[in-house]
């Protein structure tokens, strides 16, 4: 078995954005170096005067050096069948991966993290950057921040590493690593065993202790493992996983609380990585009432404004206004009776006969309020209604509840199963109270599509 040991320069710290200026590869028999290639690198980017003031390459340096696609078939052969082993090497690796995407090419090698890799076999040091590590094994490390500088320290690292992993033939790390799921530098490989196959949503953090991501699994240590596969296509999740510093779990027993919960801690946390369902104000809604003709109204108001609950919440006027319109076209519903065309008299659309007289009291209300009621429904099917749902507990002795009132999402909670729940009021005691908006009505919305029968109505 053969390593590349790999350090790389950058013009910064996000492969996405930034480029490689240098890159140093050594390669190791596990015995001792081989071979051995280093190159600057033209990033076809400025780099910043603080980066050139820690790697002292500047931008007259690389103005003559070749480009990566010049370089990439040297980076290829050099590396093949060989295992990809560097210093934290999440990094290194998404932009040696991410200069080949640009390319059209898909690199794929097997990655060896030495951070990791001295955390199991030298554990209980202080801190286990390149530069403390070296300066605790006495290792010499010259040209620190150069490609071939750090290369060559981490080289000499392996190398003990390496030795020191041999004597342990009832435990072999290095054996452990190259086989396990490629795990972020930080993340104690202990950890991710321990982590249940149950359902509930987990959460990463980065090394400041901030919530960077928040999922949700029917099987958690499942889910955690595939976000940090070696198969990964895209540069942006090899960024992800090199952020990531911790991880923890909550068990929800429900898939349907899993949801529910998710979706309002991403709204309360905003992590960085949660692209969906981040949006956590709603300020609009769509409400009805029955007019004194008995015509079914629909119309847009600030939620803070009515005292009963809106069928659907929206962030705008104008986003909730567009809902209603597109009910209006669908429906065949009354411009003036949705509130959209105000006037005394028939409405525009009557006049170019899209409109049956609802306005005018020309088209009888039981009619209309069929198409209205319709309406309505689409927007989520159990609009105005009152229920529980009974889930799945976090163990066999309990049962999730869900609780909805006019419609309105209330939150989940956990009642034993000899807990009897007569009304609404009963099962409000039980609940840790949750935020309504479109994502739980849709949630709730498609698990009653496909589980018609979990209501009880109260």
């Amino acid at each position: 078995m053969e390593f590349a040991i790999i350090d790389i320069e950058t013009t910064g710290g996000r492969s996405t954005e930034d480029k490689i200026t240098e890159i140093g590869i050594v390669i190791h028999n596990g015995k001792e170096i081989i071979d051995q290639y280093q190159t600057l690198i033209n990033p076809d980017k400025y780099i910043p005067d603080y980066v050139s003031k820690l790697t002292k390459i500047t931008n007259k340096m690389v103005q003559d050096a070749p480009k990566f696609f010049e370089v990439a078939k040297k980076i290829v052969e050099i590396t093949e069948n060989r295992i990809f082993v560097a210093h934290n090497s999440a990094f290194d690796y998404s932009f040696v991966r991410q200069e080949f995407l640009n390319l059209g090419f898909d690199y794929r090698r097997k990655t060896l993290c030495t951070v990791r890799l001295s955390r199991k076999i030298f554990p209980g040091l202080a801190t286990y950057g390149l530069g403390a590590l070296t300066q605790h094994f006495q290792i010499e490390h010259k040209n620190a921040h150069r490609a071939m500088g750090d290369a060559m320290a981490t080289a000499t690292l392996f190398q003990k590493l390496f030795e020191k992993d041999a004597q342990q033939e009832y435990f072999n790390v290095f054996e452990d690593e190259i086989n396990a799921k490629n795990l972020p530098p930080r993340i104690d490989r202990q950890k991710y065993n321990s982590l249940p196959e149950e359902t509930g949503i987990y959460y990463f953090y980065d090394e400041n202790g901030e919530i960077i991501y928040i999922g949700k699994s029917n099987n958690i240590k499942e889910r955690v493992g595939s976000h940090f596969s070696t198969n990964v296509k895209s540069s942006k999740t090899i960024e992800f996983k090199s952020r990531v510093a911790d991880i923890s779990y909550e068990i929800t027993g429900s898939e349907l609380i899993a949801l529910l919960y998710e979706s309002d801690e991403i709204k309360k946390h905003t992590p960085l990585f949660n692209k969906a369902q981040r949006r956590s104000r709603f300020y609009f809604g769509i409400f009805s009432f029955e007019d004194k003709n008995g015509y079914q109204q629909l119309y847009v108001d600030k939620i803070i404004k009515q005292p009963f609950s809106p069928i659907i919440v929206a962030e705008t006027s104008d986003s909730a206004r567009r809902i209603l319109y597109s009910l209006v076209q669908k429906y065949e519903l009354c411009m003036k009776l949705c509130q959209l065309y105000r006037t005394r008299t028939a409405c525009f659309d009557y006049q170019i006969k899209k409109c049956k007289g609802a306005c005018i009291k020309e088209e009888a209300p039981e009619i209309y309020n069929q198409r209205a009621k319709k309406a309505i429904e689409s927007l989520h099917i159990y609009a105005g209604k009152s229920f529980m749902i009974l889930a799945n507990g976090k163990n066999h002795q309990e049962n999730g509840l869900i609780v909805v009132e006019k419609g309105r999402y209330l939150g989940f909670g956990y009642i034993d199963k000899t807990e009897s729940i007569s009304n609404i009021e009963d099962a409000k005691k039980f609940i840790k109270k949750m935020v309504d908006n479109r994502d739980t009505q849709k949630i709730i919305s498609k698990w009653i599509e496909n589980y018609p029968n979990c209501m009880k109505y109260f």
